[in-house]
C-alpha cells in the first residue's frame, strides 16, 4: 500500500532537518510511540502502541536510516515491525523530502506500507485514515519541538 502525505512545519528547513534526523527525538512527536532506543550505527529499536479500529496494537521493531542527503534535504528509512499477539507485521519504506516553503518547511512523506497477516484484514481504508491522522498529529509536535530548540 502506497502512502503520501504532505505537512508543513513553522520552521526552517535545517532546524526540521536536525529533529527529523534524530530519529529518538522525532519519534517522540509520533502518537503511540513507547520507546525508541539506539541499536548501532543510524539503527534504533522501538515500541509503537496503536488503536486500530476495536483492536489494540503493540508493534514491536527496527527502524534504519538507509539514506540521507541534507544538501538535498531527502532521507530515507526503513521499519519492520511485528505485534505477536495479534499475529501480524508491517514492513515499510519511507522517504521524506523537505522543501522551503517561505519561513516554514514542507515535509512530503511517501511510504510504502506491506501490512502481513491478521493485521492486513483491517483493510486500506482504515490503516490510510489512521496513518493520516497520525501524521498530522506528528507535524504538529514537530513543530513545537522545533519551536522549543
Amino acid at each position: 500500500m502506497k502512502l503520501a502525505q504532505t505537512v508543513t512545519v513553522k520552521a526552517p528547513r535545517d532546524k526540521v532537518w536536525g529533529i527529523v534526523l534524530d530519529v529518538p527525538a522525532a519519534a517522540r512527536c509520533v502518537p503511540g510511540v513507547a520507546s525508541v532506543r539506539p541499536a548501532g550505527s543510524d539503527r534504533y529499536q522501538g515500541t509503537l502502541a496503536v488503536q486500530i479500529g476495536p483492536v489494540r496494537l503493540v508493534l514491536d521493531g527496527d527502524i534504519a536510516i538507509t539514506a540521507r542527503d541534507e544538501k538535498a534535504g531527502t532521507a530515507s528509512f526503513r521499519a519492520d515491525a511485528k505485534d505477536s499477539r495479534v499475529g501480524g507485521a508491517i514492513k515499510a519504506t519511507v522517504d521524506l523530502a523537505l522543501a522551503d516553503r517561505s519561513g516554514a518547511t514542507d515535509i512530503k512523506i511517501a511510504t510504502d506500507l506491506q501490512v502481513l497477516g491478521r493485521l492486513g484484514e483491517f483493510g486500506q481504508p482504515v490503516i490510510k485514515r489512521k496513518a493520516d491522522q497520525m501524521m498530522g498529529d506528528f507535524a504538529e509536535c514537530l513543530a513545537r519541538a522545533v519551536a522549543g530548540r
